[in-house]
């Protein structure tokens, strides 16, 4: 995938900066798919700084779009979505500075998926200016590590290759524990 958003790029010329941003909205609002292939492209077209801060621009945007269009069908989805995760709950009933610091910790945590983050914060009473600065806070560290190891590994460099590895280590162990489980 980051073969062809680098071919999309190339071809664009100055147009690659408005595609990255607009790549990394959609994604947002579909709020299931990882957002690392456009990081990577980002960093690998732009540079690690300009693509880094492409991607906190493009996350950021994305995360207040979504947000909005969530919050505009909530009704719609509100008794047909069921949130499992003890911190979104807790984020879905609060407001104020509690809205704001769970959502700044669920963006750092980088297991949280971004969607539900998302989802429960358009349902519950936080403001769209809450919102967008928590989740943009939050998110900078999280996407410094993801640009930082996604440099690694594009460069393959020992880093690189012990980051893929740890990583590899994780999914499989993801994958054992779930076929055990069924």
């Amino acid at each position: 995938m980051v073969e062809e958003v680098l071919q999309w790029f190339e071809n664009s010329g100055l147009l690659a900066v408005l595609i990255s941003i607009i790549l990394n909205i959609s994604i947002s609002v579909l709020g299931f798919i990882p957002s690392v292939f456009v990081t990577a492209a980002n960093i690998s077209f732009f540079g690690f700084w300009n693509g880094l801060i492409l991607s906190i621009i493009g996350e950021a945007l994305g995360a207040m779009v979504s947000f909005n269009l969530y919050r505009k069908g909530i009704n719609k989805v509100r008794n047909k979505v069921t949130i499992n995760n003890e911190y979104l709950i807790r984020l879905n009933r609060t407001k104020g500075i509690e809205a704001f610091l769970l959502i700044l910790a669920s963006r750092v945590f980088p297991f949280m998926p971004s969607g539900l983050v998302t989802l429960a914060s358009a349902s519950s009473n936080v403001g769209m200016m809450n919102f967008s600065i928590a989740s943009t806070l939050g998110k900078i560290p999280a996407l410094v590590i993801e640009a930082y190891s996604t440099l690694q590994v594009l460069n393959w460099s020992g880093q690189g290759k012990v980051i893929l590895g740890i990583s590899s280590l994780i999914i499989i162990g993801v994958l054992v524990r779930r076929s055990s489980l069924k």
